[in-house]
């Protein structure tokens, strides 16, 4: 979908008034292309919504984590999410201050905590029992004393899709109730540890304010007992609309509704999704048309290995071509990929379209490029920031070496 940033000038598509046909006449397809503009867009509005609660906002990395974009997010005063020591050490990488990373995650391995420890993150969040233990004997044997959140599993089925809703009973996520008042009863326990908050997520693309507000009512429930207890993490989750259609409330909705129950607490959330999604496109070009079974297909450069979400989660994304015209032909977009489920749009209307023509992808900032893949050897693509009316590379284009790097030229045996 069009938006502020992204928009027909002159009959061409544009980020922020640069012409995208040109950022590929020097950089070729697939490219991502970003908006620094609308990214500080989008953040300041999480900012401005959730002031009144005086929310820490802690960018989620895993929606992307080009370092680019993490050093603007933290210029604009976001603590970062990290879900595995890689994240943490991108993150470091950036300039991002440790004290100011919330290290989450279902699975944390024991060399990740260590990192995570000595590198003196802000805040883990805890998932299981077994976890909090392991991370109370590192801390011991490290001379460490971290924050500590744990993870509830609310058990509030979320609407959305079944793929991305975390805060039901069949999900991997969080603690139950019942385990978490045991540990809170317990803590002498893990004397290395200071837990004093409680963290819930209960999906992403949330449908209904409602939902959020019963889950941080049971976990408020939970610490009352407690007064030393009062740091929510809330996650993320906030929804952003990929298709006109889409009907989702805001922000400000979120915000509205959970203050007056999130009064006098701390309050931290996870955004990032609501952050880079309508951020970025992915921008791919024609490589054949096929007329088969009374469908019209365009055969693009570009792909679920660039762009899985179609396949992984059945999410459509609008596809728009960079000289604007009328759309007249329903056109299949799929790209060349060995597999049945290469396909980004099933459905979509578009002008006639020839070999060479050039679309772009809309809505792909979150979970584009950070789910590429080298299937079928393919490289992945190049990422350009666009930053007022100048753009650069904050990630160039692979090359097969770079894919076959880290595979040694000669094999090395192990003895029996």
């Amino acid at each position: 979908m069009l938006n502020d940033s992204f928009r027909y000038v002159n009959d061409q598509l544009a980020c922020d008034g640069v012409p995208l046909c040109n950022i590929i006449a020097a950089h070729g397809t697939p490219t991502y292309v970003y908006s620094a503009n609308r990214i500080t867009q989008n953040a300041q509005r999480l900012q401005r919504a959730f002031s009144s609660l005086r929310a820490t906002l802690h960018y989620s990395l895993k929606a992307n984590n080009n370092l680019a974009i993490i050093r603007l997010l933290a210029d604009l005063g976001l603590g970062m999410d990290a879900v595995s020591a890689g994240e943490i050490y991108r993150a470091e990488q950036a300039g991002v201050d440790p004290s100011h990373i919330v290290f989450a995650g279902v699975g944390k391995t024991r060399d990740e905590l260590q990192y995570a420890l000595q590198a003196g993150v802000g805040w883990f969040n805890v998932e299981s029992h077994g976890e909090l233990l392991l991370l109370n004997q590192l801390a011991g044997d490290l001379q460490k004393r971290p924050s500590v959140a744990l993870r509830l599993n609310p058990d509030v089925q979320a609407k959305t899709h079944h793929h991305i809703a975390t805060g039901h009973f069949g999900a991997k996520f969080g603690m139950s109730a019942d385990t978490i008042a045991h540990i809170l009863a317990h803590r002498d326990e893990t004397p290395h540890l200071t837990i004093h908050g409680l963290h819930v997520h209960i999906g992403s693309q949330l449908g209904d304010v409602d939902e959020t507000i019963e889950a941080v009512r049971r976990a408020q429930h939970l610490a009352e007992p407690y007064p030393d207890i009062r740091t929510l993490n809330i996650g993320g989750g906030f929804p952003v609309r990929y298709v006109e259609s889409d009907e989702y409330p805001q922000p400000e909705n979120f915000a509205e509704a959970l203050a007056p129950v999130l009064k006098g607490w701390q309050v931290m959330m996870e955004p990032g999704r609501s952050i880079v999604a309508d951020a970025g496109v992915l921008l791919i070009s024609v490589l054949y048309i096929k007329d088969q079974a009374g469908q019209h297909f365009a055969i693009t450069d570009g792909s679920m290995t660039e762009l899985i979400r179609p396949a992984l989660y059945e999410a459509v994304h609008p596809i728009l071509p960079l000289k604007n015209a009328p759309p007249t032909q329903k056109m299949i977009i799929v790209g060349p990929v060995c597999e049945s489920t290469d396909v980004l749009n099933r459905g979509t209307m578009l002008p006639v379209l020839e070999t060479g023509d050039q679309l772009a992808v809309m809505g792909t900032g979150a979970y584009g490029m950070v789910m590429a893949s080298n299937y079928n050897m393919r490289t992945r693509p190049a990422e350009i920031l666009v930053e007022g009316e100048q753009w650069r590379v904050v990630r160039r284009r692979e090359t097969w070496d770079d894919l076959l790097r880290q595979e040694l030229s000669e094999s090395t045996y192990g003895k029996i």
